[in-house]
Formats: C-alpha cells, sequence, structure tokens
C-alpha cells in the first residue's frame, strides 16, 4: 500500500479547471465585444452579455469540482451538490478502466462519483489521485464517530 499524503490534501483536474476557466472568460469577452461592437439596442446588448455571462457560469460550474480529504473525512464537490463523508463510509475507491471519474463505494450500498478525480486529460495524474486517496481511504478505515464516541 502506498503512503498516504498528509492531510489536509484537495484533489482537482487542474489542467481542466484552466482550460475551462479560461475559455469561459474568453467566450465572455468575445460576446460582450461583438455586443458592443454592433449597432444593438441596449436591450438586445445586456441579452448579449447576459449570454456570455450565463456561458461562463455554466464552465465555472464545470471547473469547481474538487475532492477535500482531511483528518475527519471527505468532502465531494461535484458540479451541483456537495457532499461530505466520514472516512468509515467510505468502503472503496474505485476507477476502473473506461471510467470517466473515480466511484466511491460507499457503507450504505450507494456509489459516489467523485467528478475531482477524472483521467479526461492528465491521466496518470488521476491514477495517482485515486491511489492516493485509497490509501487514505484504508488508512482511516474503521474510524467516524461512532468510534470516537465509544
Amino acid at each position: 500500500m502506498p503512503e498516504p499524503p498528509a492531510l489536509p490534501v484537495t484533489f482537482r483536474p487542474n489542467l481542466t479547471r484552466v482550460i475551462l476557466l479560461t475559455a469561459g472568460v474568453a467566450i465572455l469577452l468575445v460576446i460582450t465585444g461583438v455586443a458592443l461592437a454592433l449597432q444593438l439596442g441596449p436591450g438586445e446588448r445586456l441579452t448579449f452579455v447576459l449570454t456570455g455571462a450565463l456561458i461562463f457560469w455554466v464552465l465555472a460550474l464545470l471547473a469547481r469540482v474538487k475532492v477535500v480529504a482531511d483528518d475527519s473525512g471527505v468532502t465531494v464537490v461535484n458540479i451541483a451538490s456537495r457532499r461530505r463523508l466520514d472516512w468509515a463510509e467510505i468502503l472503496r475507491v474505485n476507477l476502473r478502466p473506461g471510467d470517466p471519474w473515480v466511484f466511491l463505494d460507499l457503507s450504505d450500498g450507494t456509489s459516489l462519483p467523485a467528478l475531482g478525480i477524472q483521467p479526461g486529460i492528465a491521466k496518470q495524474r488521476a491514477i495517482a489521485d485515486a491511489h492516493a486517496l485509497r490509501a487514505l481511504a484504508e488508512a482511516h478505515a474503521g474510524q467516524g464517530p461512532e468510534r470516537d464516541q465509544g
């Protein structure tokens, strides 16, 4: 088993994040520039700018994904949700060939996608991050609030 990283640690697809945010800013600037360059009324210009802002907002939501591990557990931030897990809730960390991101098998029988670790652009980094999160989960196995109280 590899040595787990020091806590707290944040896993996120940094290159994907940079690309999404850069594209969002570029799109917003181009659409705003077009709105200002064309002979449009104020309402039409505002519609252009709001459309650019909406596109930026969607790309920013896609870029916010991350997995944060600390001493007490893991916080999974996906596109439109955030979920806090105690270490004891995580039974297994999976990143199988062909998976778009890591999946966490949970003690309640469900599986939670963790989009903060995805092999899309940086496959080796995602594999290393998945191994690190797995090592952390194994090192903290059996720890949870119910164990601390007993």
